[in-house]
């Protein structure tokens, strides 16, 4: 490697480096943003720590001793109908609620932003191709689209990801194209093609780059979205198998008994409360960092 190539290397690496660390000072400054930071890393330590310590067993072992319990020393969120401790099966319900959440906006974004880079760099029929199926895909409300996926592919974990994740494509898809259409025009992209640079080559290593912070934070933000979205259909009855405890599910279990033991809804619905609202203060936050407009 010739002394310029490396030159080349560690100024791009400093360059990546000094854009984390912009971003991470942006961030630690909103206490906003700081704050749902440390919420969503709680909730995912959450997430390790049922992996780790809680078996199923634990989450179905049925006691009718202890039915009905309210929340005390013993039992920190009270018990189920069927004696179950609830503070183990909403901790054990984090692994799916999040488990759907990412996997589908990762889902989205890996198909939206492809799709969204090529109708924005080739344009033309292609383009209008792409745009007019997001177009259809976005006007189908996003509930009515995961309830029709999950009926036709089955109850699944992967089927609630993907149902989940099909109606966040179309965000992605215009985001991603508006994104890449102001950045083409740029002299180091016509440099690129001007050496006979392959168009998929320029696409994910010149414009893509250069177009990343409003997916991010989209993406972020979506987490939110996804959370509720993959809630609402497991309290339908549209989501992961039962009995396993999602927190939609938990919720949907414990509406029968809202007068008599209100901690079955109270707590699950807390942590989607919480959960969401970690991952809107996130976004705007991300928002705010990213901002070229903001940098001094």
């Amino acid at each position: 490697m010739s002394r310029k190539q490396t030159e080349v290397l560690v100024s791009r690496q400093h360059d990546r480096r000094s854009l984390f660390v912009e971003t991470w000072l942006r961030i630690r400054t909103n206490p906003g943003a700081l704050l749902g930071l440390v919420v969503l890393i709680l909730i995912i330590l959450l997430m390790v720590y049922s992996f780790i310590f809680i078996s199923h067993a634990q989450i179905s072992a049925y006691n009718s001793a202890n039915r009905f319990q309210p929340p005390s020393a013993a039992y920190p969120f009270g018990t189920d109908d069927m004696g179950r401790d609830l503070f183990v099966r909403t901790i054990y319900g984090t692994r799916y609620s999040l488990s759907v959440a990412f996997g589908s906006i990762a889902f989205a974004v890996i198909v939206g932003v492809f799709l969204g880079a090529v109708a924005g760099f080739y344009g033309g029929l292609l383009e209008d191709v792409i745009m007019r199926a997001s177009d259809v895909l976005a006007s189908i409300p996003a509930l009515l689209l995961g309830m029709v996926i999950v009926t036709v592919m089955g109850q699944s974990l992967i089927n609630l990801m993907l149902a989940v994740g099909v109606s966040s494509i179309p965000n992605f898809v215009r985001m991603t194209r508006a994104s890449v259409i102001t950045v083409k025009g740029n002299e180091y992209v016509e440099a690129a093609q001007a050496i006979g640079m392959p168009s998929f080559r320029i696409i994910f290593s010149q414009v893509l780059p250069n177009s990343i912070s409003p997916l991010i934070v989209s993406a972020t933000a979506r987490l939110g979205v996804a959370t509720i979205s993959a809630s609402a259909l497991s309290f339908i009855g549209f989501g992961v198998p039962v009995p396993t405890p999602e927190w939609g599910a938990l919720v949907s279990a414990g509406r029968d008994f809202l007068r008599t033991a209100p901690h079955l809804t109270l707590f699950p619905g807390f942590f989607i409360m919480v959960t969401v609202f970690a991952c809107s203060l996130l976004g705007d936050g991300l928002r705010d960092a990213l901002d070229p407009r903001l940098k001094k």
